[in-house]
């Protein structure tokens, strides 16, 4: 039997996946904490610069106030004036990890294995991220930003595949789903922490301190079956489909897959070429540059600026996408929206919003405004990352699905290094950035039309299982179907 009717016969989504789904899912939370740690650790209050003078009234010295009782690195680093750009550059050290950690733990776990990558980058988050809560200056600081977001970034894509590869395909669009929600859940459960725990260190600590206990929860998970079959290790994958499956409570005694020869899993195409495949073959190659275009207008969108309390931004930065979610798990399992029709429909109307936005005068009502329809955009927007998430890990391959998910996440990255500068188009025209945003949803989601729809269709285990583009759908895959010899 082939691995799906395996997880069939074990169970697709028993008690034990059910166990190790949840302590993956909510690992999100964790790294929803440490990604928004800057937000409130590099708070500036207002101060005011106190100068001495001598009787000449040359100044000699100043003393800095802050008239707000706030405790952050700024407090107590005086990141003002001229070192006021070091809060940034700890910010954006951190995601320069998160895109160096796209890149180089996909690859890696997709040729070492999903569960020693995960563990191994979980632990040494927990770690670095203890060396952020005490550091002893702003360069040991810095530098554990970068490391802890390095860390994020690869452990993040790690733990979303895994949630998928304990279960069947007819749950990837739930778990995966799940997993982009409690990240969400995760940011604004970190505003009201912040609010609690205000002193900076205080609060670091606390926001790490959960990953101990996400590790040691952790420990116990098996490598991922599916990943096993994909290398032609079957025995080992059997071996921990059994384990499901008696913890499932199911008497499983006759399962044996099937075995696969050096042709579909042992060659040096499957295993050896890595993230190239991603540019070599032509299928992946047109389906990444499909998904990295979306990925782009997605890190767009969030471009903005915000005011009021900083706790209450950060946890509505969170709750703000949560109404998308309910709208994925009900389109994208629908035979007449599926993956491919739900991603390029919100897409289209993410950039109608935007369009409409140029149509709306000042003086509109408070239903038909702006910003409401710019929420709506940004829900839309929302609602299309996370189904290109799931879609994107059942477009590509098992041997190379965290490779092929890195990359693509990469390119979220660069749009939010271009993000800042949309804003600033409203110096050609008051309507350029919703222009912009327009355009980008209306080319994203019909690029989208080419992919090819996954829903109800086996997943690909090796590049073998990807036929060449045909004469139908520059983008669609051809399963080819293998028997005994």
């Amino acid at each position: 039997m082939d691995l799906d009717e395996a997880l069939k016969l074990v169970g697709e989504f028993g008690p034990y996946q059910k166990r190790a789904v949840a302590v993956l899912v909510l690992t999100q939370v964790y790294m929803a904490c440490q990604s928004m740690l800057i937000v409130l650790v590099g708070f500036t209050p207002e101060y005011r610069i106190e100068q001495h003078q001598q009787q000449d009234g040359v100044p000699v010295s100043q003393h800095v106030t802050f008239t707000e009782n706030v405790d952050s690195i700024v407090t107590e680093w005086f990141l003002i004036k001229q070192q006021a750009y070091k809060v940034s550059l700890a910010g954006s050290l951190f995601f320069a990890g998160l895109l160096i950690g796209n890149v180089v733990f996909g690859p890696l776990s997709d040729k070492i294995g999903r569960r020693p990558v995960y563990l191994t980058g979980l632990f040494f988050e927990v770690v670095f991220g203890y060396v952020t809560a005490f550091a002893s200056s702003y360069e040991v600081f810095a530098a554990s930003r970068f490391l802890v977001g390095l860390m994020n970034g690869g452990i993040g894509l790690v733990c979303f595949v895994l949630t998928q590869e304990y279960v069947g395909k007819s749950y990837w669009a739930m778990t995966g789903t799940l997993t982009s929600m409690t990240f969400a859940v995760g940011i604004a459960l970190f505003g009201a922490v912040g609010y609690l725990i205000q002193p900076w260190r205080s609060l670091a600590t606390a926001a790490n301190s959960s990953g101990v206990l996400f590790f040691l929860l952790s420990v116990s998970l098996p490598e991922s079956p599916r990943w096993l079959y994909s290398q032609g290790r079957a025995e080992r994958a059997e071996e921990v489909l059994r384990f499901m499956a008696s913890r499932n409570g199911n008497a499983v005694k006759h399962l044996m897959l099937q075995r696969v020869g050096v042709s579909k899993a042992g060659n040096h195409k499957s295993r050896g070429a890595g993230i190239l495949q991603l540019i070599i073959h032509p299928v992946l190659r047109l389906r990444t540059m499909v998904l990295m275009y979306s990925g782009v207008l997605w890190a767009d969108s969030g471009a903005g600026e915000t005011s009021g309390s900083r706790y209450v931004n950060v946890a509505m930065y969170g709750l703000v996408e949560l109404p998308a979610y309910p709208l994925c798990i009900y389109f994208i399992n629908k035979h007449w929206a599926g993956r491919r029709k739900s991603m390029a429909s919100f897409l289209c109307l993410a950039g109608s919003a935007c369009l409409c936005t140029t149509f709306i005068p000042e003086n509109a009502g408070a239903l038909l405004s702006v910003t409401s329809l710019a929420l709506v955009g940004k829900l839309m927007v929302s609602a299309a990352f996370n189904i290109a998430y799931v879609y994107t890990s059942e477009l590509y391959p098992t041997v190379i699905r965290n490779a092929g998910l890195g990359v693509c996440s990469m390119s979220c990255r660069v749009g939010g290094i271009l993000a800042p500068f949309v804003p600033s188009m409203r110096a050609l025209h008051t309507s350029m950035p919703f222009t912009v945003f327009c355009l980008s949803g209306l080319s994203a989601g019909c690029l989208g039309l080419l992919l090819p729809e996954t829903l109800n269709r086996p997943a690909a285990e090796t590049l073998e299982e990807l036929g060449s583009p045909g004469l139908g759908r520059v983008l669609e895959s051809k399963v080819r179907h293998h028997a005994l010899s």
